[in-house]
């Protein structure tokens, strides 16, 4: 016979409503009682029966995360998470891309609405072409990324403040023609090299390009020159920007890439030039994707707890979903900056 809720409860030592809370994850839970339920669920073996569930609750059992780009190292392991910790509260994952793309938004959202799925964890690059700013009233939605918005609950870090902990450990290392690549574009910049820039205005790289100014204007090093704008945030469009940047231009002393996967093309073109790195030219990155500290040498970067950011967009995710009235709230998870050998002095 397939175990109940019910058959939990008694085996627990709790009430039904205890074991559904601890099963669908909305509200909390002490943690020796949720030890007893969670023991209890091992032990009978219990599958719940989602089919049963939506029926009577009007939920799916399911829910949509939506990122930009699926193929990059970064997405990979944020998508890795959420579907180990949203498996851990019974919720399957439906996984999309939207190419920052503001109709497929749009048809994430409408599914949303239609209870195909019960929530959706959203990561756009650009606020102001979201469908989040303009579709109406909105499912449960949670923000993931560095959008600065009021609307819904979102989970980020300080991007300002991170690019700015980088640019000084550069600055304090002794480097001072420090380079950023990554940067948005600016019409008649000098750095312009052909192509559009899915770079230009997203809220990734203006915030960090805020922070890495404020140091360098600071400590009276700024260089319009030495900032980088890609036609593309990738490796391949990095290793080529940067390749031709070189060809014209000596290397900076250090280069601060807005992300790691822009770092690993980065290191790429130096090699190429024959820039020694760190002995000519510094590198440092973003994110501390798991291959940064693997690449040659080891990527210095900006780290962040992936797993608390994960878990905190969930119970957001899962305070909408049980409040679609609930204050939207903002988590910010701290960072730190990871010293490697890739700007050792």
């Amino acid at each position: 016979m397939r175990a109940t809720v019910k058959d939990v409860a008694k085996l627990a030592g709790v009430s039904p409503k205890t074991v559904s809370n601890v099963i669908n994850g909305v509200v909390f839970v002490r943690p020796e009682t949720r030890a007893k339920v969670e023991q209890a669920l091992s032990e009978l073996d219990y599958v719940p029966n989602l089919s049963a569930r939506g029926l009577r609750n009007g939920r799916s059992g399911m829910i949509g995360l939506a990122l930009p780009d699926l193929l990059r190292p970064y997405s990979a392991e944020i998508t890795h998470l959420v579907v180990e910790l949203a498996h851990e509260r019974g919720w399957g994952v439906q996984i999309e891309q939207t190419a920052a793309e503001p109709d497929r938004e749009y048809d994430l959202l409408s599914k949303a609405r239609s209870h195909q799925i019960d929530g959706l964890i959203l990561n756009p690059v650009n606020l102001d072409d979201s469908a989040v700013m303009s579709a109406g009233p909105l499912p449960p939605v949670v923000l993931i990324g560095d959008v600065d918005q009021d609307v819904v609950s979102q989970v980020c870090i300080d991007n300002v403040g991170a690019a700015r902990d980088m640019t000084q450990h550069l600055v304090d290392q002794g480097y001072r023609r420090i380079a950023a690549v990554g940067t948005p574009e600016a019409p008649g910049s000098p750095t312009r090299i052909g192509g559009r820039t899915d770079s230009a205005g997203t809220a990734a790289a203006r915030l960090r390009l805020i922070g890495y100014r404020e140091v360098l204007t600071a400590a009276g090093l700024h260089d319009p020159a030495l900032e980088i704008a890609l036609d593309r945030w990738s490796p391949e469009g990095a290793a080529t920007v940067v390749g031709r940047y070189l060809e014209d231009h000596d290397p900076p002393n250090a280069i601060f890439c807005f992300t790691d996967t822009i770092a690993t093309g980065t290191l790429s073109a130096l090699w190429s030039a024959g820039v020694s790195v760190p002995g000519d030219c510094a590198v440092a990155g973003f994110d501390n994707i798991l291959e940064s500290r693997y690449t040659v040498p080891p990527l210095t970067t900006v780290d962040f707890d992936r797993r608390s950011f994960v878990q905190a967009a969930l119970d957001l995710l899962g305070e909408r979903m049980a409040d679609r009235a609930a204050t939207p709230r903002r988590i910010v998870v701290p960072h730190r900056v990871v010293p490697r050998a890739s700007t050792a002095r």
